[in-house]
């Protein structure tokens, strides 16, 4: 087995960089440009090739014939980890927060999953709360029936994502001041902060509420690198209420953008990206002349082809 297919000449790195001309920024001085990680490969965009990539090369290396990984319903995460498993001819399971849902028709997110092969295992949220517990994961697996599989946390955010993410940071180097990205484990964010060159920071737009990424981000810096970064900060005012949540007035922003720039916009991760930064920009949080660049981390799932089976 081969972690070939995934880095076929398909594969854009560094990913291009298109900057905007949006009355919302020039007006204060500030250039935004979107770092298109979204075209890095059609079934690997984004954040999760790159967080993925070394946790492939260490699950074949090892001789793992099953991924098994953690998400929610909407989860880009999952939808990844289901596209290198057919990419590789690996078994994949999915373990979705949410029992309730296991009755429910799937959505385009968890559609696309299954038409790429992966086994949904849906499970009460106390459950998945407490997935990281030994006792806990020991019996996930043995209700999966999954056999010696690689297991990737929920999100892919572990060490070797964030050491793969830090490759963003190194793209952005001398290209911008501030290079922002929307959260939701905080993975992404830990390893390009890590990437940048001194004077260069990063801005975390969190998808969730809680107030709990600041510590998860430094721990994932400290077991990365050693030691966390003082190079990147949060603002967290931008979650419209929670992971895959939103409101008329997002949504009437990303229709609007979308109209402005002629590009689709992602409504749970990118979205909240934009809003936020064009936020920011209005309030004068950002200095004139300061270079700003939004990671393009994620895109609407695809409808699976008609061959695609969507079976649980």
């Amino acid at each position: 087995m081969s972690t070939t297919p995934p880095t076929t000449p398909r594969l854009r790195l560094p990913s291009p960089l298109h900057e905007l001309r949006d009355d919302r920024f020039t007006r204060h001085g500030v250039t935004l440009t979107l770092k298109r990680d979204d075209l890095i490969h059609p079934d690997l965009p984004g954040n999760k090739y790159r967080k993925l990539f070394l946790n492939l090369d260490a699950a074949v290396a090892a001789g793992h014939e099953s991924l098994l990984t953690f998400g929610g319903a909407y989860s880009n995460h999952l939808r990844a980890t289901a596209a290198a498993g057919r990419l590789l001819g690996m078994d994949t399971i999915g373990v979705v927060r949410g029992d309730e849902l296991a009755d429910r028709p799937l959505n385009p997110s968890l559609t696309r999953c299954a038409a790429d092969g992966m086994r949904l295992h849906f499970i009460d949220r106390t459950t998945y709360r407490e997935k990281s517990d030994p006792e806990v994961l020991a019996a996930l697996l043995r209700a999966t029936g999954a056999k010696h599989p690689y297991v990737i946390p929920e999100g892919g955010s572990n060490s070797l994502a964030v050491r793969g993410c830090t490759a963003l940071g190194e793209e952005l180097r001398g290209r911008t001041h501030t290079a922002a990205v929307a959260c939701g484990t905080g993975g992404t964010l830990a390893g390009m902060a890590a990437g940048l060159a001194p004077g260069q920071h990063a801005l975390g737009i969190p998808v969730l509420k809680g107030g709990f990424l600041g510590p998860d981000i430094r721990a994932l810096q400290q077991r990365a690198f050693g030691a966390p970064t003082a190079n990147w900060r949060l603002d967290e005012r931008f979650h419209f209420g929670g992971y895959a949540r939103t409101s008329p007035e997002l949504t009437a922003f990303a229709d609007d953008f979308e109209d402005r720039h002629g590009l689709p916009v992602e409504r749970v991760y990118v979205a909240k990206l934009l809003y936020a930064l064009t936020a920011l920009s209005e309030e004068g949080a950002f200095p004139s002349g300061t270079d700003v660049t939004a990671v393009i981390t994620a895109t609407e799932p695809a409808a699976p082809t008609a061959q695609s089976s969507t079976s649980r």
